[in-house]
């Protein structure tokens, strides 16, 4: 861990590709208010000064309610809004030019999709956690490989690990058995007619039996 960074473990509310602000952070203060503390911006389809507008708005609420916010794959928009970190793919920049970017103090996540090698590497690189998926069918990646549970726990590195790919409630639990220290949720989440029963459902799941 790089830093003092915060604990990552528990739910990662990641934002779907809505284009309208209001529902949007309405949507994620439910989630924070509810107890989620890790949330990530990811934007497919908003132009730049979209983006700007939704991760300025929510900068604003992840400090209000002492929340960690991850950018997507776009550092120049995380050091712009002094956002906690950047998650990149493979194929969305360097990760130790990130790491020197970002500083020590700043998260640095990796997607590693079904690959252990590449989380091996992205350790090497720097990377504060790596993430695996797709575990489920997704809404978001309907046609994303699946990985096998075994990257969960099978790894050589101590870093925490993320699980990602169609987790709900009832499949999550599978994930938190195999060694998942993050379930990244987008769909079951911003999607459920009762989002703040459905997180505080999900950081359940992460306590210990009493």
């Amino acid at each position: 861990m790089h830093g003092a960074t915060p604990s990552l473990r528990g739910l990662y509310a990641i934002t779907p590709d809505w284009q309208d602000t209001a529902p949007l952070l309405t949507a994620t203060e439910a989630i924070l208010a509810s107890g989620g503390r890790l949330l990530q911006y990811r934007s497919k389809t908003a132009d730049a000064a979209l983006r700007l507008a939704h991760v300025t708005a929510l900068r604003h609420l992840t400090r209000r309610y002492a929340a960690t916010l991850i950018i997507n794959d776009d550092l120049a928009l995380a050091l712009a809004v002094d956002a906690d970190g950047v998650h990149l793919g493979a194929e969305d920049g360097d990760l130790n030019a990130a790491r020197q970017r970002l500083g020590a103090a700043k998260i640095l996540g990796a997607s590693c999709y079904q690959s252990a090698a590449l989380a091996e590497k992205a350790a090497a690189a720097g990377a504060d956690y790596v993430a695996f998926g797709s575990f489920f069918a997704s809404p978001t990646k309907p046609d994303a490989p699946r990985a096998a549970l075994d990257l969960l726990h099978d790894r050589r590195d101590d870093l925490p690990v993320c699980a990602i790919g169609g987790i709900t409630t009832a499949n999550a639990p599978t994930l938190i058995a195999a060694g998942a220290d993050m379930l990244a949720v987008i769909s079951a989440l911003y999607n459920a007619a009762d989002i703040a029963a459905t997180t505080q459902h999900f950081l359940r799941l992460f306590e210990p039996p009493s």
